[in-house]
């Protein structure tokens, strides 16, 4: 099966949805994420103000956060691997991997 995991900043909500500015971006990377999850891909996504042990418990993400500071975020991985790095991907990326996920390999 597999897997994408997004390590996000500290923020209220990961949809984008909450507060008065929505931010799209957000919510579109929610969507893409939930479209994931329909297709069989195992998707966790931790928020550094409510999960911050998940960033303790990775090495990686520990590492880089210590390294390289909170900029490094967000993270995104894909079976293990770092995939992207202080951005999510854009909506061409979203698609393909969603097109991806559906045959088995994003």
């Amino acid at each position: 099966m597999i897997s994408v995991q997004v390590y996000d900043p500290a923020m209220c909500c990961s949809t984008g949805v909450c507060g008065p500015d929505v931010d799209p971006e957000l919510a579109a990377v929610a969507g893409w994420l939930h479209q994931l999850k329909e297709s069989g891909v195992r998707v966790d996504r931790y928020n550094l103000a409510q999960q911050p042990i998940a960033y303790a418990q990775n090495s990686v993400v520990k590492d880089l956060l210590q390294k390289e500071g909170i900029n490094v975020l967000p993270l995104v991985f894909v079976d293990g691997e770092i995939a992207f790095k202080g951005a999510y991907p854009d909506e061409a990326t979203r698609q393909a991997w969603l097109a991806g996920a559906k045959t088995g390999q994003p």
